[in-house]
């Protein structure tokens, strides 16, 4: 696995965890730098970073191309997911637009449920067609 995308895990670990905890990402970034050995890649800072910084910009996006889901009535880990991946579509021009999208839909494969990477795939790729219209 990549640098990068190991750096994916462990961000979309500390958003899964924080929200769980009632949280804030920073304190989990905070509680495993200091309780334990794992090492925090800058990219996993900053993907957390720029989640929670755009975080109200992505769920309004993600609402409005969700079909039969809302937010909340979506599974936790996939929710971080497509944050993730909505993030890096949209906001780090550094990551080509089928490499976040590719990225977001095989973690939906290893660690959410069997439709998981099929609507994570749709609602992304929805999202990167529509990118020029969205940052307007």
């Amino acid at each position: 696995m990549s640098a990068r995308g190991k750096a994916r895990r462990r961000a979309l670990e500390v958003l899964f965890e924080a929200e769980q905890r009632g949280t804030t990402p920073d304190e989990g970034v905070t509680s495993r730098r200091t309780s334990t050995a794992q090492v925090i890649n800058p990219y996993t800072v900053e993907i957390i970073q720029g989640v929670v910084a755009e975080q109200e910009r992505i769920d309004e996006i993600l609402s409005s191309y969700a079909q039969g889901w809302t937010l909340d009535r979506m599974p936790a880990v996939d929710r971080a997911i497509l944050r993730i991946g909505a993030w890096e579509l949209l906001f780090n021009d550094e990551v080509p637009d089928r490499v976040a999208v590719a990225e977001a839909v095989t973690i939906a494969k290893e660690l959410s449920t069997d439709d998981s990477p099929d609507y994570v795939n749709g609602l992304l790729g929805r999202i990167q067609q529509l990118k020029p219209t969205l940052l307007d």
